[in-house]
């Protein structure tokens, strides 16, 4: 109804106006070195959706984690960059994020042509659902942010495929603005994915971690860590799909510090 949508923004802009705590800027400081490089005007629009992230955002330990304010700033600042200058809602469908200490274990089941299933067990770092939880392995978040120039980032990863599930489905093409900017993302994303699955088969390098070869949805979260972390090397070797990235992320992290 008109009158909730209307209470939901009032309440929105009131939570990003909010004053950003000192103790989660020194966080940012710490955590994650790319904050220090932002222009202030979009410092101030990360400290804005930070707020409304937590605010709104269940987050869950697992398996003895206890959820401190480390853990929600280091991972709503780096999810939240992906909203910068961005008309959107702060990731509408998700609800929960579970944080487990280090690497997890999971079960998963595979059925035969035969009919027969197995169930098999592996580890895992994260996980995106379009169920509206986001999963992560705090010790790799804090690996991820480490080194913010190797082009790998779990948090950037997931919540990559948050904006992919948008719509109901994860295939590597997020909801955009304009109808008419999907004939060039199809275009373009689909070139480059090929290109890297070449380049995989061939044992060749290449910016874009190899993992982006599985499928077009990794392949979009692959090139979106690479974006935001090596945005100048993605630039020089890939300016179709840095151009798309640009175009949809609305900012350019070649051009910050």
């Amino acid at each position: 109804m008109a009158w909730i949508r209307r209470l939901k923004r009032a309440r929105h802009r009131e939570l990003r106006s909010r004053v950003f705590p000192l103790e989660w800027r020194n966080i940012l400081e710490q955590n994650i070195p790319l904050y220090t490089r932002l222009p202030d005007a979009l410092k101030q629009q990360l400290h804005g959706y930070i707020t409304l992230f937590i605010a709104e955002k269940n987050f869950e330990g697992l398996r003895g984690i206890e959820i401190t304010d480390e853990i929600k700033v280091t991972i709503a600042g780096q999810a939240c960059m992906l909203l910068l200058n961005r008309d959107t809602e702060v990731y509408p469908r998700l609800y929960s994020i579970l944080v487990y200490p280090d690497a997890y274990r999971t079960k998963q089941s595979s059925i035969f042509p035969s009919g027969a299933d197995a169930e098999d067990a592996e580890d895992r770092l994260g996980e995106s659902w379009t169920t509206g939880s986001v999963v992560l392995s705090w010790d790799h978040v804090k690996h991820g942010v480490k080194d913010w120039k190797d082009g790998h980032n779990l948090v950037i990863h997931e919540f990559a495929h948050q904006l992919d599930q948008e719509d109901g489905t994860s295939d590597g093409a997020p909801i955009l603005e304009q109808p008419s900017h999907y004939i060039p993302w199809a275009r373009v994303l689909s070139t480059e994915y090929e290109a890297l699955r070449s380049k995989t088969d061939r044992g060749g390098k290449s910016v874009l971690d190899q993992y982006g070869s599985t499928n077009p949805a990794e392949f979009f979260a692959v090139a979106t860590e690479a974006f935001f972390e090596k945005p100048k090397q993605m630039k020089k070797k890939h300016p179709e799909l840095y151009g798309e990235l640009k175009n949809y992320y609305s900012v350019d992290p070649g051009e910050w510090g």
